[in-house]
């Protein structure tokens, strides 16, 4: 989402962002729905960590990490 985005700007500055029409119905109703935002909020969240995640944990591996504790 927001992939493509046109900047308009005034005297160098920054004043305006033009977006394709689908993607501001999408983004309408995503801001209007608390439980897809949330939902939208997460799936971020997740790909963010996913970036700063060097090393991945088989599911054992996990399995013993909890059985530790």
């Amino acid at each position: 989402m927001l992939e493509n985005v046109q900047i308009i700007n005034d005297n160098s500055e920054a004043k305006f962002a033009v977006i394709k029409f689908q993607e501001y119905l999408e983004l309408k109703a995503l801001l209007s729905d608390t439980s897809k935002l949330e939902d939208y909020l997460d799936y971020l969240h997740v790909k963010q960590v996913k970036k700063q995640t060097q090393k991945m944990f088989s599911l054992e591996e996990v399995k013993r990490e909890l059985t530790q504790e």
